[in-house]
């Protein structure tokens, strides 16, 4: 992108895994990236230009998003909680701003407006029939920022990894982070295949749409396809050869979280979700492939190596 020809974007979520992606993806292509953060601290990509505010309050992301070209909506309550009551007045915080702007807002989506068991294979407008309160709530959050009429990109992927998903089912079910890998955790029922997205890919994906933004239809979907396991194994066998070990796969124990989940709220989220671990569901990236010609893959083997690396479960020399 020449510079005269400079876009800017504002990112909500810029220090999390898929903003915090995107927001380097997008760099290197040479847009000017902002980020809207609760508080303005040390550490934060001088890059990136902070904007200090709340996404709950639309003033703070009304300002910052003064002249942008897109909004960039990745931004959730933290710790999964409060979603019925945050989510939804984030994301008409983020379509406001849009609009003001006559920005392109950005939203990235996810595998849960679905019902894997109906659904073993879902385009762009297969029917959304979400079954969890977390599915229904995405589902909800798209059909506002259609209903808006503002302009809007929403790419659908698997289950989140890379080296800054710190809060994703590899960290949170498959590994331990900070220790080296002696036994994984796998969710998944024997021969269920599963949906995953690696962010450097999927971030990439974006900003390549978003470099063609003049030819997007005014409310585009698409679908990146990432990388699809289809029983389990090439996940749980990527992670053994990025560890250099034979670890024991153990099923993720599911009776136990049920039993945790009354009382803590991640787990309740986790157990929630059982449903895509026993049906598999894929994405069908055909319309993405024929609008891009091709969709951003990093090899499975040299992504999970930058993912345990970022977890610290292996030193980053070896990835």
């Amino acid at each position: 992108m020449e510079a005269d020809m400079q876009k800017t974007i504002l990112i909500l979520g810029a220090t999390g895994g898929v903003g915090g992606e995107t927001a380097s993806a997008l760099l290197r292509h040479g847009w000017a990236v902002r980020g809207l953060v609760r508080g303005i601290r040390p550490g934060l990509d001088p890059a990136i230009t902070w904007f200090e505010g709340d996404a709950m309050d639309r003033a703070a992301v009304l300002r910052a998003a003064e002249g942008v070209s897109a909004v960039f909506h990745a931004v959730n309550p933290p710790g999964y909680r409060d979603w019925d009551r945050l989510v939804l007045p984030m994301v008409e915080n983020s379509i406001a701003a849009a609009l003001a702007n006559d920005a392109r807002l950005v939203l990235p989506g996810t595998i849960y407006n679905y019902d894997p068991a109906v659904t073993p294979v879902a385009v762009p407008d297969s029917p959304q029939s979400a079954q969890t309160r977390k599915g229904r709530i995405r589902v909800a959050m798209e059909r506002r920022i259609q209903d808006s009429g503002v302009a809007a990109l929403i790419v659908r992927a698997g289950d989140f990894f890379g080296p800054k998903c710190g809060n994703g089912w590899l960290a949170q079910g498959l590994v331990k982070p900070g220790q080296p890998v002696a036994a994984i955790q796998y969710p998944g029922a024997p021969g269920a295949g599963h949906a995953w997205a690696y962010l450097p890919d999927l971030a990439e994906t974006f900003a390549l749409l978003l470099d063609r933004d003049a030819a997007l239809p005014r409310f585009a979907r698409f679908h990146f396809a990432g990388v699809w396991d289809a029983d389990g194994s090439a996940f749980t066998g990527a992670i053994a050869r990025a560890a250099g070990t034979t670890p024991t796969v153990k099923a993720m124990p599911w009776a136990l979280l049920a039993l945790i989940a009354p009382f803590n709220t991640t787990m309740r989220e986790l157990r929630e979700m059982r449903p895509f671990w026993q049906h598999p569901l894929r994405l069908d990236n055909a319309a993405l492939v024929e609008f891009l010609g091709s969709e951003p893959h990093t090899p499975l083997d040299d992504a999970m190596r930058a993912s345990l690396a970022g977890l610290g479960c292996i030193a980053p020399a070896t990835a």
